[in-house]
């Protein structure tokens, strides 16, 4: 456990009913004292955990009230981090929290680092590696079916799919080491048969762990959808269609968005990053050419991209550079206007298995039929697997991966007829690999990037 007390503000910046600062260390309630005055007297230290004191933070220099608060006592190792932990539940202007936050740093708490309330829970044992980065997860979360996930995260399925697998093959291990080291002993070979089928079993389910890795990263991260097309198509149009808002501002003059505009769309649960960019078109404007510039570069970047073409006016150039330039993306083309006369022909457009057409007029059409588009073209019209462990991290699908290769090694060692301690190089290698993912054999490298994304008071 930590020696050092460390304090932080939980809650977000900004005006607000309530505010937390949090506390946690040794010396929490010692150093809580010298700024907490209870209403009813008594100190922290000697408050049962699991009770909220009503009182008043004070200067300890001038004894001059800087707030009317509820200390909250969670004393370890049952508390978020394992530790003594204290919250100070003060109003919630941004001076007051950050006064309240100088006090405690003043009295001998240390500023927090990122995630470093996380990183306690984790190095006390409270959370595994997979559960704390399922903490930051829950706290992105934009869409039910990806909080879902997070918090299945959380309450350790990942966890529990993993220490399946990692049972099973270091009872193996351990079996096979013994019949290694101790040959006198006359401990039973592990039957040829036997290795085979658990290897086997153990790699068919780290495989459909595997392939679980697009559905949760899309859920978790969101998939990335630019819309594009030549100015005045409609593109902001339909991005403030599907934010349901005016996030786009929409003229009939050309080269009105020169920036990209992000937002995050939740379509069947789903979350969309959707990028609305600049009208691709020769300009001498130079902040609109660099608009234009960024509106190509993400095209490589995106997921879906979603190409707005004006039914009631012929295809120009610029229409079909876009479309020459994105054949090999997933796209849908969206033929819009189509409440006016149209110009040219839908047989004109080069349609394949990965370009979706919908027809609509951005002003008062449905958009039914589009997002029902979108999802189709997203993996195919994933279905949501928020009921089960799934993999939602490069990290772990990396660490599976390596895993997955070990076992194969070990098993192409078995058919070989090698020496078994060779095998047991390879069912090592497994554990390691399979480590990697709840934390038992992590590098203190790979920890410090995981919670450097952490907010400070998380």
């Amino acid at each position: 456990m930590h020696q050092d007390t460390i304090a932080a503000v939980a809650t977000a910046v900004g005006e607000a009913g309530i505010a937390i600062v949090r506390v946690s260390g040794g010396d929490a309630y010692q150093i809580g004292d010298r700024l907490f005055s209870p209403v009813k007297g008594g100190t922290l230290q000697d408050t049962p955990g699991y009770r909220i004191r009503y009182g008043h933070i004070r200067d300890p220099e001038s004894g001059k009230a800087v707030d009317e608060v509820l200390a909250a006592v969670m004393r370890a190792p049952r508390s978020f981090t394992g530790e003594n932990v204290l919250e100070i539940h003060c109003h919630g202007g941004p001076k007051v929290t950050q006064r309240i936050l100088e006090l405690f740093l003043q009295s001998g708490a240390r500023m927090a680092e990122a995630g470093e309330f996380t990183k306690r829970a984790f190095i006390n044992g409270r959370l595994d590696l997979s559960q704390a980065e399922a903490v930051i997860d829950v706290v992105r979360s934009r869409t039910d079916s990806s909080l879902d996930v997070a918090v299945q995260q959380l309450e350790g399925s990942l966890r529990r799919r993993i220490d399946s697998f990692r049972e099973r093959l270091l009872d193996l291990v351990v079996r096979v080491e013994a019949s290694i080291d101790f040959p006198e002993e006359d401990i039973p070979d592990v039957e040829l048969g036997e290795m085979q089928t658990i290897i086997s079993s153990v790699r068919s389910e780290i495989q459909q762990l595997i392939d679980t890795a697009d559905d949760g990263k899309i859920l978790r991260e969101g998939f990335k959808t630019v819309i594009t097309g030549k100015p005045n198509v409609g593109k902001s149009s339909l991005l403030n269609r599907l934010l349901d808002e005016k996030r786009a501002l929409v003229t009939e003059v050309p080269g009105t968005t020169r920036d990209v505009i992000e937002e995050v769309v939740n379509v069947r649960g789903i979350p969309m990053r959707v990028l609305d960019t600049a009208g691709i078109r020769s300009t001498t404007d130079v902040v609109e050419r660099l608009g234009v510039e960024r509106a190509r570069d993400l095209w490589r970047e995106a997921d879906i991209i979603i190409h707005v073409l004006d039914a009631s006016i012929p295809l120009t150039e610029e229409d079909w550079d876009i479309l020459d330039a994105t054949e090999n993306h997933k796209r849908v083309i969206v033929v819009n206007k189509i409440d006016l006369p149209r110009s040219w022909p839908l047989e004109d457009l080069p349609l394949d298995s990965s370009t979706k057409l919908v027809e609509m007029s951005l002003l008062e059409g449905n958009l039914e039929p589009l997002l029902d588009t979108i999802v189709q073209l997203v993996h195919g019209g994933m279905r949501l697997r928020t009921e089960e462990a799934l993999v939602t991290r490069t990290r772990h699908k990396q660490a599976l991966a390596e895993a997955e290769d070990d076992l194969r090694q070990a098993q192409q060692t078995l058919d070989d007829g090698l020496p078994v301690d060779l095998i047991a190089v390879g069912l090592q290698g497994a554990l390691e690999h399979l480590g990697e993912i709840t934390g038992e054999t992590v590098r203190d490298t790979v920890l410090e990037r995981i919670f450097a994304q952490f907010c400070i008071g998380k």
